[in-house]
């Protein structure tokens, strides 16, 4: 056996490292390991366990607390998970002789649809975006934020990222980076190449007048002084909701995830095949983009007990004889 590390934050820390440097993983991804991993060795310094000695019953005792603090569902599917990959990690670098989690089964995730919009709802997004903004600059900016995203079906951190370099030449697709360094090519409708030529304009000029001053020019599409370089998440998602309360959207159905859905969504109602659905959403298994039929064959369901004359009640039925 190869010695492992001396405390539990070195093995955190070497897990996370391998995580990184051989699949690729999202610093999003990392971020919600070293959470989870962190609440596990606070869990074990409480509970008198080791992490390198601590087997499956400790391990199930670790969830069952999880389940006594009454959490989710999907946390606690999510730490074990977190779980089940450290140890993996832990026996093939030979710090463990075996691993503890591979006979743990989780508690099972409870799908849910995800929450989607109508278009009625996206276009009224669409316009609010055109009239957010304290200049110019940031209603063009805004506008093309949101046509990329409706027109692609980006995850938000894919479109706040996207490097300058991709949408230079009135391109017809764009090239993303999506999940594990996997690189696709998405579609850009014609609102969204105007939207997009728009900002660039004015983006370049306020880059040049930076650069006149002494500031390295930025390599980002949408480009940030904050620490990153680039409009961060959060940001988008404050965005966003300005967007819904000037629309008149209600902001708790609006995050930048639902108008990923949405995109998906309509191209399904529209006839878009599955495959390309997967393709143009960079999802790894089908599976995934298969809830969206669930979403689709649950609005026609509702649209039918809604309209249909038959899903009615009878006025008569009410009436005694």
């Amino acid at each position: 056996m190869t010695a492992a590390p001396h405390s539990p934050d070195q093995w955190i820390a070497t897990f996370l490292d391998a995580q990184a440097a051989e699949l690729g993983a999202s610093r999003n991804t990392l971020l919600a390991y070293g959470r989870d991993l962190k609440d596990y060795v606070g869990w074990l310094e409480r509970a008198d366990q080791q992490i390198g000695t601590i087997d499956k019953i400790g391990i199930e005792a670790y969830l069952m607390d999880c389940d006594a603090q009454g959490l989710a569902t999907s946390t606690r599917a999510r730490r074990l998970s977190a779980l089940k990959q450290l140890y993996r990690f832990a026996f093939e670098e030979g710090w463990r002789s075996e691993n503890p989690a591979i006979q743990i089964r989780g508690p099972g995730r409870q799908k849910q649809l995800p929450k989607t919009l109508e278009v009625l709802e996206v276009d009224r997004l669409l316009a609010a975006a055109r009239q957010t903004g304290r200049t110019t600059h940031d209603k063009l900016r805004n506008t093309c934020l949101m046509e990329l995203l409706y027109a692609t079906g980006m995850r938000v951190t894919e479109l706040v990222s996207l490097p300058v370099s991709s949408a230079r030449g009135d391109p017809g697709m764009l090239l993303v980076l999506g999940k594990g360094g996997k690189e696709r090519m998405v579609p850009l409708s014609p609102p969204a190449r105007e939207a997009l030529a728009a900002w660039l304009q004015v983006r370049d000029a306020q880059e040049e007048e930076h650069s006149s001053k002494g500031v390295p020019a930025s390599r980002f599409l949408f480009p940030s002084r904050g620490k990153a370089g680039h409009l961060t998440r959060h940001r988008f998602f404050q965005l966003i909701k300005d967007f819904a309360v000037t629309g008149g959207v209600s902001p708790q159905k609006v995050t930048p995830h639902t108008l990923r859905h949405a995109f998906a969504t309509h191209l399904l109602a529209n006839g878009a095949d599955l495959r390309a659905i997967q393709t143009l959403l960079g999802h790894a298994d089908i599976a995934t983009t298969e809830i969206y039929t669930h979403v689709l064959d649950e609005r026609l369901r509702e649209l039918v007990l809604e309209h249909h004359p038959l899903a009615k009640p009878d006025p008569s039925d009410d009436q005694t004889d």
